[in-house]
């Protein structure tokens, strides 16, 4: 009995270091804290030609100049972000990160190999996608607090025929965060080059997405993350998504909530800088069931951006942007021209 009793404690401390801050409660219960995060990595390619995708800009010989050098440094660098995600609260980082602006499985492998994520044992989800230039949705996740039970890409249904240009899909993960299952739609929506109805129309699918998974399962938890290239109070998000703004709004659990509206517009943050002015694009969308005080399931506590100091421009005309990559044809030896998103939730759990 003495022996089990010990086996019970180095799991539970394990769990808590991978969760993060547990803090007691009452005397069989504890608060556990879990985070969820997304990132565009900015032109995550290699320097190998993928057949049938447009990613010269990214060889040897491209625009950018693109080799194993600076390949590697941006590994290095993007890992470095990623594992630092969620840790201020959670000491293992986040238990599932969404992606986007990745050409392939093989950067995927790189990127996990990095010495900052390989420690934490991240492994990541991935279906090549039909983008022109090759840069695809993806996931990572922790294996010991996700479990995935499935996934697939749903096509832009009627989008081409709609604008007569073609764009991404959308990633669906389904898995059991810490027992609880959960349902992921991963985007990237089509860019500020198209126009405001090609978002209006892809937000129209991922609804679509949303309804169907509430058919079949009606208290189902779902959460939405990606770069929306629209902000949170734009029409795509607001009326053909449906995604509500303010908790007071929200009139059934099956609906959807949006917290970074009061970030952009009462807070004047976002993530990313375009004409002196904040935009922010990259959003991560909730059920309301995500909302209220009962914690015997997990609940939304927080969400902020991450922009520490060293992935923020010091100087110039840029400066208080994102780090990029590569600004003004110049290798800056950067990061991502987004600051990365990340929310947290709880729960109490039985001892």
């Amino acid at each position: 009995m003495r022996k089990i009793f010990v086996v019970l404690i180095v799991l539970f401390a394990g769990i808590s270091w991978t969760i993060g801050n547990s803090q007691r409660v009452s005397s069989n219960k504890r608060t556990i804290y879990c985070g969820v995060a997304f990132y565009n990595q900015e032109n995550l390619f290699d320097t190998i030609h993928d057949q049938g995708k447009h990613d010269e800009d990214f060889l040897p010989d491209g625009s950018y100049r693109w080799n194993t050098l600076k390949y590697n440094h941006k590994l290095a660098n993007m890992s470095k972000v990623l594992s630092e995600l969620c840790t201020d609260r959670v000491k293992g980082g986040a238990a599932f990160i969404g992606l986007s602006e990745v050409e392939n499985s093989r950067v995927l492998d790189d990127l996990i190999a990095q010495p900052a994520l390989k420690e934490k044992g991240y492994r990541y989800i991935h279906v090549e996608g039909p983008d022109a230039r090759g840069i695809d949705c993806a996931a990572l996740y922790n294996p010991r607090l996700f479990k995935p039970t499935g996934w697939k890409l749903i096509p832009p249904t009627g989008y081409y025929e709609a604008t007569g240009y073609g764009t991404r899909g959308f990633l669906l993960i389904d898995g059991s965060l810490l027992g609880e299952q959960m349902h992921f739609i991963i985007n990237h929506w089509p860019s500020r080059a198209a126009n405001s109805y090609s978002r209006e129309f892809v937000a129209k699918i991922v609804r679509g997405i949303v309804d169907s998974i509430q058919a079949e399962e009606p208290n189902a938890k779902i959460i939405i993350m990606g770069d929306l290239n629209d902000d949170p109070d734009s029409r795509s998000v607001t009326t053909a998504l449906g995604a509500k703004l303010s908790t007071k709004k929200i009139k059934n659990k099956k609906e959807l909530y949006n917290p970074w509206g009061i970030k952009l517009r009462k807070e004047g943050q976002g993530t990313l800088l375009y004409d002196n002015m904040w935009n922010l694009f990259d959003q991560i969308i909730f059920t309301a069931n995500f909302l209220g005080d009962d914690r015997s399931d997990f609940k939304f506590f927080k969400n902020e951006i991450y922009r520490p100091e060293y992935i923020t421009t010091k100087t110039g005309r840029y400066k208080g942007s994102p780090k990029r990559t590569t600004g003004s044809g110049v290798w800056q030896d950067g990061y991502s021209d987004h600051f990365p998103t990340q929310i947290y939730l709880v729960k109490e759990i039985s001892m």
